[in-house]
Formats: C-alpha cells, sequence, structure tokens
C-alpha cells in the first residue's frame, strides 16, 4: 500500500502534466500508460478527468513543496535542485503564470457571442471604434514572483493560469484611448475613487466628447462595465452628446486591444534601473 501511495504522490508531482501532454499529441492511452510504466486506468482517469474540467493538476506546487513531499513518500531526503534538474529533464521549465479574471460558464457565453458576431468586422468597421480602459500601476511588483512549472508551448493551458481580480498595494490609475490611427493623450487620476460624475466631467467630456466631434454618426465608443461607467449620469451625458456606446460582456479586459498598451507600459516601467519608490515618481 505505501508503494502504490509513494507512486501516486510521484505522479501527482512529476507527471500528469507530461501524461496529458503525450495523449493531446494523439498518442494512445496504453502506449503512454506503458511508456511510463503505469495502469491503463490511471491513464485513462487522468484523461478523462481532463476532458472533464479542463485540467488534470490538482494543485499547483514549488520545487520546495515537491522535495518534501518526496522525501515523505519515499524517506529519502531530496533537494529542490534535485526536483528542479528533474522536472527539466522531463521538460518542465519554471514560468511565471498568466493571470486571468475569474469567469462564469455564462461570462464565456457571452463572451463566445460577442466574438462571433463581430469576427466578420473589417478595418474600415474597427476604425470608428474608440477603445478605452483605465488600468491601475502600482510601486510594488504584482507577480510576488510565483514560477510553475510546465511543458514549452503551455502558457495558456487552464492549469497554468491564475485568476484574480486586481493587485493591491499604492499605486495610480490611469485613462486612454486607442483607435487606428489615432490615441487620446494619458489621464492621470488624483487620489480617490472614481466615480459617475469624475467619470463625466474627467473623461468623456474632455476626451470621448472630442473624439464624437471629428468622427461624426459613425463613432462607437467601449469602455467596460465598471459602476462609474454604468452610473445614471454616465448614460445621460452620452445620450445627450449622441455617443454610441459598443455593448460589452463582462470580465473581458483581453478583449480590448488597448491591454498591449498596459503590457508595454507595464513593461517599460519593469525594465527601470531604478524602478519608482513613491507615487510621485511612478
Amino acid at each position: 500500500m505505501a508503494n502504490n501511495q509513494s507512486v501516486r504522490r510521484h505522479l501527482d508531482a512529476f507527471t500528469r502534466g507530461r501524461i496529458i501532454g503525450k495523449l493531446e499529441e494523439g498518442r494512445s492511452v496504453t502506449s503512454v500508460a506503458a511508456e511510463f510504466g503505469i495502469a491503463h486506468s490511471i491513464v485513462s482517469r487522468l484523461w478523462r478527468q481532463f476532458q472533464t474540467t479542463g485540467t488534470a493538476i490538482r494543485g499547483r506546487q514549488t520545487t520546495g513543496e515537491i522535495a518534501r513531499h518526496t522525501t515523505q513518500a519515499t524517506g529519502r531526503p531530496i533537494s529542490r535542485f534535485t526536483v528542479a534538474r528533474r522536472l527539466q529533464g522531463g521538460g518542465l521549465f519554471a514560468r511565471r503564470p498568466v493571470r486571468c479574471v475569474p469567469l462564469t460558464p455564462a461570462h464565456r457565453r457571452r463572451r463566445s457571442l460577442w466574438c462571433r458576431e463581430h469576427r466578420n468586422w473589417r478595418d474600415s468597421e474597427w476604425g470608428r471604434v474608440l477603445f478605452t480602459y483605465e488600468s491601475r500601476f502600482c510601486l510594488s511588483s504584482d507577480s510576488h514572483r510565483i514560477l510553475i512549472w510546465r511543458e514549452r508551448g503551455s502558457r495558456n493551458h487552464p492549469s497554468n493560469i491564475i485568476e484574480r481580480d486586481r493587485y493591491g498595494g499604492r499605486g495610480v490609475l490611469v485613462w486612454g484611448g486607442i483607435m487606428l490611427g489615432s490615441r487620446t493623450d494619458l489621464h492621470i487620476f488624483d487620489a480617490g475613487s472614481v466615480n459617475g460624475t469624475r467619470y463625466c466631467n474627467e473623461i468623456l467630456l474632455p476626451y470621448v466628447r472630442l473624439f464624437r466631434g471629428a468622427m461624426g454618426l459613425q463613432f462607437l465608443f467601449i469602455d467596460d462595465n465598471a459602476p462609474c461607467h454604468r452610473t445614471v449620469a454616465a448614460e445621460q451625458l452620452l445620450e445627450s452628446e449622441d455617443i454610441e456606446r459598443m455593448d460589452w460582456p463582462a470580465r473581458s479586459p483581453d478583449l480590448n486591444p488597448i491591454e498591449h498598451v498596459w503590457d508595454f507600459l507595464g513593461r517599460r516601467l519593469a525594465a527601470r534601473t531604478l524602478p519608482p519608490v513613491t507615487i510621485r515618481e511612478l
């Protein structure tokens, strides 16, 4: 019984991801089970779990945690450096996990519907859209230097993604807008929360209304579903200025191309030799 438990723990820590990768390449359950020297039923159950839930990983573990678990299971001391070498030898490499917002099945359905409705749009149609979004830049890093071990090409596999709504720490909130061939200025909000009144006075009136006036009735405006964007005051202002807002699926910042701008700015900040240490410097 002890040996069986040891095999299962070893499989959990080192091999599950590799098994799924080989099955996804089209290998049969029988051949994979023979290669890894485990029962056909174990591989079959692992494959069914992956097809049902989208993941076969029961939990993310550091090399130190794997080393401790292996030592407890086998009674033989093993260092995290040995674990790292074994993982690399098996095609797994330490990488920071992808982060995304949590999505319910309803969120996924609405996102999919929105994408299908707009998949055939041409540049002439997208060229009239102003994509806008806020982003927070913090003094403290949001990565916490968390690393996961994964195979090459598996960056966006569900088991390698961490869901998180937002990051804490002191920082600044900025707003911007982009469209084909043009952009707004970068707006930095002063301290304090952004409510509907501030959104109207600091964003809609000085920036969005300006683009609407330049482009005419063909103009389309995109923001997200943040509470300050959906206040009565904001809705009334858009209506009075005859600004058409495109419907936007909830929890879909990744569908907005302005995220590439925020990513670029974030990388520029992270690459500074002397990172900012005060809000003013940031």
